[in-house]
């Protein structure tokens, strides 16, 4: 499959926010730890879906269409705003709890992610420039 640079790097961020959903998002101290796989990491995971149709669906070699591209960058903002939520939650019970790599992983894959659809972070092209 042929995609567009900007699809090929949506899609990696996607992937990066999925793994991070397996690390730890809490952690127990000494009872162990929790992946991102309940409450509001759901919502994440939904992020995450959500993008990886984004760019499936539709010509995958032109970059985000103006429908499209919507759809990513709430998709995006879903994976980001899920982690902060969760991140939020954790000071609400009676043990202590301590959040995870994970977490803070998949915050800033869709952090990252959500500007790099919308155009403020942009990768150098390594194409190089023609000999004469």
């Amino acid at each position: 499959m042929n995609f567009h640079k900007q699809k090929l790097y949506a899609l990696i961020i996607a992937g990066i926010a999925f793994i991070s959903l397996f690390l730890p998002w809490v952690s127990m101290g000494m009872f162990g730890s929790v992946n991102g796989f309940r409450s509001w990491g759901l919502l994440s995971f939904l992020g995450v879906v959500g993008v990886i149709v984004s760019c499936f669906m539709g010509d995958k070699s032109i970059p985000f269409d103006d429908t499209f591209k919507k759809v990513a960058m709430g998709s995006f903002a879903g994976i980001a705003v899920g982690a902060l939520i969760y991140y939020f939650n954790l000071g609400s019970g009676f043990i202590r709890l301590d959040s995870g790599f994970g977490l803070w992983l998949c915050l800033i894959a869709g952090i990252l992610g959500l500007l790099w659809v919308i155009g403020l972070v942009k990768l150098p092209d390594n194409k190089k420039p023609p000999t004469p």
